[in-house]
């Protein structure tokens, strides 16, 4: 199997507990014992989908047709997951309880808020990094104060952090003995020509309260799933996959129209109806993911499709954009260095502190 049809298959695998005709396909491939299941732990572990790859092939009965060594690892790594989320979810549940006792409403984001409201049947499903809130301009300040003062401190310790009121989330935090860092944030997104598209007030107007959390409304939660890979982390610009993110997609896509959510936005709306069709693509054709077909769409499916051909020419394709976007933030930087006086400060306080040439030199070493 090369990585396009692993891809194709992971992605398969994950709709089988609600697309009939994708559970038999797959089942039709897991009897031809053809699998390289080498390359499926490769791929769905790079994607942070292997705990929900064996939660669907558990629940469809076919296990059975995998190494036994393999089932075996598998359920060990989803059962640690599962403590973790376990964990995870408790933690938010002090979070919401404190905030909420100092009047300060907080709006779950991301992994956690997806966890919070029950949108896996398997809560191990799903790999949670951080825990991201959001709050509005007035309750912003207090957050941070409050949860400063209960025993959250900066995961980095820096003598000086990137400004604050420039980043979309405040410096990632920690507690002693709890199991996540925190991200607290102001804005979902920090590109200036899509702000005003996707934002707190937009989000907060029809935002829904599960078991005493307010979280997105399912659209929204379809949106952020998609703007946190195809924005945050440039997947637009590489034209690539992330099936973390494509995996909630197509379970919020069970709860609510893709197609609309997309399309209630503007500017955003192009960038994020291309992952909504390299989903389609992906997982087999889904109606639930149906998508504008617009010619830039079929363009963008072309790009998506072509580059699994030639990987030699995808990956020189993939330098050149990794050098653009660096490029591209390194001049915003310089631009607000100009602009704003505390930028200016804390870029001179940076080059003139030692850990900063040391950092710099561990991650020079590392490449």
């Amino acid at each position: 199997m090369n990585y396009k049809e692993t891809l194709y298959f992971i992605a398969k695998c994950l709709t089988i507990s609600l697309e009939d005709k994708n559970r038999q396909e797959i089942e039709k491939q897991l009897q031809s014992d053809t699998i390289d299941w080498d390359a499926v732990v490769k791929v769905s572990t790079a994607h942070y989908v292997f705990p929900a790859l064996y939660c669907n092939l558990k629940r469809a009965d076919f296990l059975q047709y995998l190494p036994q060594e393999l089932v075996s690892y598998m359920e060990h790594i989803t059962n640690i997951n599962r403590e973790r989320n376990k964990q995870i979810i408790k933690q938010a549940q002090e979070l919401n309880s404190l905030l909420l006792d100092n009047n300060i409403k907080p709006i779950f984001l991301k992994g956690t808020g997806n966890l919070l409201a029950g949108l896996y049947k398997d809560l191990a499903e799903r790999m949670v990094g951080d825990i991201d809130f959001i709050f509005s301009k007035v309750d912003y300040p207090k957050a941070i104060t409050i949860l400063r003062e209960f025993g959250y401190s900066a995961v980095k310790k820096r003598k000086y952090h990137y400004p604050d009121l420039h980043n979309k989330h405040y410096r990632r935090l920690q507690k002693e003995n709890n199991i996540a860092a925190i991200e607290i944030h102001s804005k979902i997104l920090n590109i200036k020509k899509f702000i005003n598209d996707f934002n707190y007030k937009v989000v907060e107007r029809d935002s829904q309260i599960i078991n005493g959390f307010r979280l997105l409304s399912y659209a929204n939660k379809l949106n952020l799933s998609i703007v946190a890979y195809q924005i945050h982390d440039s997947g637009f610009y590489y034209k690539t996959m992330a099936l973390r993110n494509a995996y909630d997609v197509f379970l919020l896509s069970k709860k609510t129209s893709a197609k609309a959510a997309v399309n209630a936005l503007d500017k955003l709306s192009h960038p994020l109806n291309c992952f909504l069709a390299t989903c389609y693509e992906v997982f087999n054709s889904v109606d639930s993911l149906e998508y504008n077909n617009t010619k830039k769409a079929a363009t963008y499916l072309s790009d998506f499709n072509n580059q699994f051909a030639n990987t030699v020419k995808t990956k020189r394709k993939h330098k050149r954009i990794k050098r653009y976007v660096f490029i591209n933030r390194r001049l915003n930087l310089i631009y607000k260095c100009f602009v704003y006086r505390e930028f200016r400060v804390w870029l001179l306080n940076l080059l003139t502190e030692k850990e900063f040439y040391k950092r710099r030199l561990v991650e020079f070493k590392k490449k």
